[in-house]
């Protein structure tokens, strides 16, 4: 009897290095599989990163361009208005230059009277 009760703790013993074993053979194929898997999903997140990289330089390219319209256009439009605000300068410089050839005695007044006005409002402020 304790023969055969030696023989069963060697069977046991036997069985259970042998389930070691087929749970290391088994342990080793899962964590292949999933670096297989990892490897997988690391390279398709790598495209999809490139992928979308590649499309924000696009939209971003696509802004710029945009942008710059905006701005050429913002620059053409002040160009004009610069130049519509010039001529309009220079069209009532012309009208005033000739009101005062045309009636110097009578500008000359409104001069100093309008210069005594601004030196009353001044000296007034300074009180």
């Amino acid at each position: 009897m304790a023969t055969t009760k030696a023989a069963a703790r060697a069977a046991v013993k036997n069985d259970i290095n042998t389930l070691k074993d087929d749970l290391k053979t088994l342990g080793g194929v899962e964590k292949d599989d999933l670096r297989e898997k990892a490897t997988a999903a690391e390279t398709r997140l790598r495209e999809k990163a490139a992928e979308t990289e590649a499309r924000m330089r696009e939209q971003a390219e696509v802004l710029r361009q945009r942008a710059r319209g905006y701005y050429d256009e913002a620059r053409v439009r002040g160009r004009e208005y610069y130049d519509e605000a010039q001529e309009r300068f220079d069209e009532a410089q012309r009208y005033l230059t000739e009101r005062v050839q045309e009636r110097p005695i009578q500008s000359t007044a409104i001069a100093l009277g309008v210069g005594v006005v601004l030196g009353l409002l001044l000296a007034g402020r300074r009180r």
